[in-house]
Formats: C-alpha cells, sequence, structure tokens
C-alpha cells in the first residue's frame, strides 16, 4: 500500500492530550477504533464508540493490566503483511491494523519523583507498548505508527487528505525506533549500578535547532539531558532577546559553572568558554561591577552570570556599563526586566534555584570514532586537608582569596594560572601551552588594569615542572601560591618560594580542563 486512510486503529495512550479530537477524526473517517483499558474509558465519556481490546480478542486484561495487548489478533494485525500474509490472515481471522498510536508508561517521571517505592516505579516499565511499536514501525509498508501527541495535527490532516503515503510512515517509524530506544535506555540506566557500562546508551530530546553552530556554515541544535536537574542549561527559561547561538549556549554553561561554586554573592563574565572577571561581594551590583574591572575590554560582549536574584539597580549598572550578549541569574525582580527592555536584544535566562555539579555526574566529549566519559570535576577536600610546604605560612585573608582563586582556576582552560586578590580575580591565564605563558598573561592583565598591590595570590590548576613560573610570580609581586605539587621539581619549586618569601600551598589534586 503506498497511501491509505486508516480502517482499524488501536489506540493505547498513556498522555491522553489531543486524544478526542484525534479519535472523533477517526471516527468520522469511518476507521474502527480499538484501545485499552484507560484510553478506553476516556474515548467512551468523550461520547465514541470504541472496542475494547479484551473484547476484540476474547481475552481477558490478566495480571493487573501487565498482560492486555500481547495476543496474536493484536501482533499479527499489525506485523501481517497485506501482500504476502493474506491467505493466513484470513485463516486466523486476523484483520489488519493500519493505525497505532502508543505512547508509553511514564517511567521517566517516575524516577523523579521521591514518593515512589521502588515497586511503584517498576509497574511504569511498559511492555506491550514498547511491542506494539516496534512492530508497527517495523511494518511500515503497512502501518503508520505515532508515538508523539505533537504529530496529531498532521496525521488529521493526513486522514482527511488520504495522504498517508510510504515517506510519511518511515518517517513516522524512525522516529518510533528512536522514542523506544530512549525508553529503553532510561530504564537501563536507571537499573546500571555501573558508571561506566560495556554499552553505553545515551538519551537526549531537541530543545531547539540553531541558526548554525560555532561558524556560519556548520548546522547545530541544542539537545538536553532527560534527567536534567533544575539549575542547569537543560532548565533554563530565556525571559527576552534574541535566539540563543550555539556559542552563547557554550559560554552560558561555563558561566552557570562558575557562579555555581559559591556559596556567597558571586558574578561571573564569561568569553570563549572561559571567566575573564569573577568576584564574590556583599550584594550582585557590586559582585558585577568587581567583576567588570577585572578586565572591562575582555568584559566587551560577554556572558554575565548570577548567582543571586538581579535587582534594577544592578541591571542599569550593566546597560550603562557595557555591551552584553546574555544575562543569567537564578531570577530577576519585575523591574528589572522592565529596564532591561532598554536592550532588547541581550538574551536574558533564568536558572532557577542553582545546584552545584556532583561528582556523580557523567561528562562525555566526542572524538573521532567515539567518546570519552568522565566523572565530572568537582573540588574534593584539597581545601581543608592541604599542605604548606614554604617557609611562611598564608596569612588568614591570603588563605581566602587562595581558595577562591583555586576554584577559579578549575574552570578555567588549561594550562590556567589565576591572580586573585580580595575575592576577585585580577589577571587570568587561560588555553596556553605552557604554564609560564599563562603566568606571564595572568601578569600582563593585572598590570593593564592597575590592579597589582596589597597581597595577591596565584592558582595553578597544575604542578608547576620548573621554577620559572614562581620567579615570574615574584616579579608581579605575589605573596602566596596555590597548586597540586607533584612535580620531580618540587624542591626547586619550593625553594623559589622561600627566596622569594611566597607562602605556598600543596593540594595533592590536579584540576585540568580541556
Amino acid at each position: 500500500m503506498s497511501t491509505f486512510v486508516p480502517r482499524i486503529a488501536l489506540l493505547s495512550v498513556s498522555d491522553k492530550a489531543g486524544l478526542l479530537h484525534l479519535a472523533r477524526t477517526l471516527a468520522e473517517q469511518g476507521c474502527r477504533i480499538l484501545s485499552t483499558g484507560g484510553t478506553c474509558s476516556t474515548l467512551r465519556e468523550g461520547g465514541l464508540d470504541v472496542e475494547e481490546i479484551s473484547q476484540y480478542t476474547s481475552a481477558p486484561e490478566m495480571f493487573n493490566g501487565r498482560v492486555k495487548t500481547i495476543h496474536p489478533k493484536i501482533a499479527g494485525g499489525i506485523l501481517a503483511r497485506r501482500d504476502v500474509d493474506h491467505d493466513e490472515m484470513v485463516q486466523y481471522e486476523v484483520s489488519g491494523i493500519d493505525l497505532v498510536v502508543v505512547n508509553l508508561y511514564p517511567f521517566e517521571a517516575a524516577i523523579v519523583d521521591p514518593s515512589n517505592t521502588i515497586e511503584e516505579i517498576t509497574e511504569q516499565i511498559d511492555i506491550g507498548g514498547p511491542s506494539l511499536i516496534r512492530a508497527a514501525a517495523k511494518n511500515h509498508k503497512d502501518v503508520l505508527v505515532v508515538v508523539d501527541p505533537s504529530d496529531y495535527s498532521e496525521l488529521i490532516e493526513r486522514c482527511e487528505k488520504g495522504t498517508i503515503d510510504l515517506d510519511y510512515r518511515s518517517a513516522m517509524a524512525a522516529k518510533a525506533f528512536r522514542h523506544t530506544a530512549a525508553y529503553d535506555a532510561i530504564i537501563s540506566n536507571y537499573l546500571s549500578k555501573d558508571a561506566l557500562p560495556e554499552k553505553l546508551t545515551l538519551t537526549f530530546n531537541k530543545h531547539s535547532d540553531l541558526r548554525y553552530g560555532e561558524n556560519p556554515h556548520q548546522v547545530a541544535a541544542f539537545y538536553t539531558n532527560t534527567s536534567e536537574r533544575a539549575g542547569s542549561m537543560g532548565s533554563i527559561e530565556q525571559l527576552q532577546g534574541r535566539e540563543l547561538s550555539y556559542n552563547n549556549l557554550a559560554d552560558t554553561d561555563a558561566a552557570i559553572r562558575c557562579i555555581s561554586l559559591f556559596t556567597e554573592s558571586a558574578c561571573a563574565i564569561v568569553k570563549h568558554g572561559n571567566p575573564c572577571g569573577l568576584a564574590i561581594a556583599d550584594s550582585p551590583q557590586q559582585a558585577y561591577e568587581i567583576a567588570f574591572d577585572c578586565d572591562p575590554t575582555s568584559a566587551f560582549g560577554g556572558v554575565i552570570a548570577f548567582n543571586r536574584n538581579v535587582d534594577k539597580a544592578t541591571v542599569e549598572k550593566i546597560i550603562g556599563n557595557q555591551f552584553l550578549d546574555v544575562l543569567i541569574a537564578p531570577s530577576f525582580a519585575e523591574d528589572a526586566l522592565e529596564a532591561m527592555q532598554q536592550r532588547k536584544r541581550v538574551r536574558v535566562l533564568a536558572t532557577g534555584e542553582l545546584i552545584g555539579s556532583s561528582p556523580k555526574t557523567m561528562e562525555i566529549c566526542q572524538v573521532h570514532g567515539g567518546l570519552l566519559v568522565q566523572s565530572a570535576d568537582a573540588i574534593q577536600n584539597e581545601l581543608q586537608e592541604f599542605d604548606v610546604v614554604s617557609n611562611r605560612q598564608p596569612g588568614e585573608e591570603e588563605l581566602k582569596d587562595l581558595a577562591f582563586a583555586w576554584k577559579v582556576a578549575m574552570l578555567v582552560k588549561s594550562n590556567a594560572i589565576v591572580y586573585a586578590r580580595d575575592q576577585m580575580t585580577i589577571g587570568i591565564g587561560a588555553g596556553q601551552m605552557n604554564r609560564v605563558l599563562s603566568a606571564r598573561i595572568a601578569r600582563i592583565r593585572a598590570q593593564e588594569e592597575n590592579l597589582l598591590h596589597g597581597k595577591v595570590v596565584m592558582a595553578s590548576d597544575a604542578l608547576f615542572p620548573f621554577r620559572d613560573s614562581i620567579d615570574t610570580a615574584a616579579e608581579a609581586g605575589i605573596t602566596a601560591v596555590i597548586q597540586p605539587g607533584g612535580s620531580i621539581r618540587d624542591d626547586e619549586v619550593i625553594q623559589a618560594a622561600n627566596e622569594h618569601d611566597i607562602a605556598m600551598i600543596f593540594t595533592g589534586i590536579r584540576h585540568f580542563r580541556h
């Protein structure tokens, strides 16, 4: 059959959205409708003449609904090839089912509801539904399968016009297999105790198409994790502005990671995946002013993120101060959003309550021919169990700034060097091929903004292989350093620190970020 109008349809859905409208259209087209318990009740309450599956098969639903559609008359009606199996269909009194509309038990919703027991969650593993979907998708030459209520409007239009052609059935079959594959993957991941199983199946939902990727000649889309938590990229709400680009989203992710590390009021300004200014202060406005002063040049066109509600005064300070692409916060005051209307093209994003990264979260990077998978990086206990390896002990304020700089360095692309003072970054060297160059860049940025005064500390995301970076830091006036340690030349590095009267902390933990 190249094109057909359904004569027999099977409807069995958990999500009842749009169901009555679809069923009425099918009935008006003279389609016989078969259905299961809950769906059947909904349709009958809507005034439709529906035949329950148990009537059709002469077999009752069993085991509290665990068995209801697994029957030869159902499976045969879907899988039978009309041009090959006709004689057997007649022999066994199997009628061809032309349309299968099924969506599955809400297993994903069940696992995120903390009130559900394991037994209740297990009952939300659908067995019959995936079998119906896969059977219909396999036999799409003769059968149409629909799994998504958002597709009902096109189905209705095609029924009315008689344009349910093979290309359409093939496309819907592909979507159906993606649907069941994702469903099985969610169940598998829930049941699995192994963070790195022998087979890794990932499920993501398309959030939106993007105008292009990193560059205009690249196609792109944004997909969200099916189990993503609040306060993450998957839960952001855009309140105003132009559509988000690929680069906007990448920088937004980096900004959210930055501000999620701090419990104090913080502001991060991000460009090209790296913070160019980050500060802690008593209020969002004050934190922004300090973060901006860290590197006003790089802040132009950046992504600005807060971990507190943003008020009107902060917005007015920002829009009077600089051009920006994206503004992010857990929430915004109403008058703050009204003030942002002066910059209607700026993308304003609300994250909801922010939640810091968890080491249990897995991070994935695609490489040619495969994936790299690792647990997410996070501060361990290194800020409580560090070793002071220098002759001079760091002072209380230096310790606070060292802890601050260490957190920032974790989020800067390696090789990462962070200069900090008074809970603000004053110079950042990122993504260089050697650590000395990163240290020089951090020093240059601090000098250009005239920020090299007072007790300035330095953080390095990884060990110093030679003493040269310490000598460079001493020339810049650095008074304390935090780094992992572990170099074969640690003694030389410590000696350099002692020569320059620099306090030095070893954390024993590295935080590379490639």
